[in-house]
């Protein structure tokens, strides 16, 4: 469906209202989690870090982080 000139003037006129209130646009590009090629990605590198010291100490670090956060089981 074609954008409107409706549509772009709305988002304008609401990016201007960001920009007076001090913001600016960022864009941030992120792995696609929906492809199969990135599971497969995961997999192989908790397999590989699968009992290396360094894994052990992230891992407590992260339980005592999260131990911080209320509600966190």
């Amino acid at each position: 469906m074609p954008t409107t000139q409706k549509q772009r003037s709305n988002v304008a006129v609401s990016r201007e209202r960001m920009r007076l209130a001090g913001l600016r646009p960022v864009q941030f590009w992120v792995p696609d989690t929906r492809l199969p090629a990135f599971a497969a990605e995961v997999r192989e590198q908790c397999l590989r870090l699968k009992g290396d010291a360094a894994e052990e100490e992230v891992l407590q670090m992260t339980e005592a982080a999260a131990s911080l956060v209320e509600g966190w089981k």
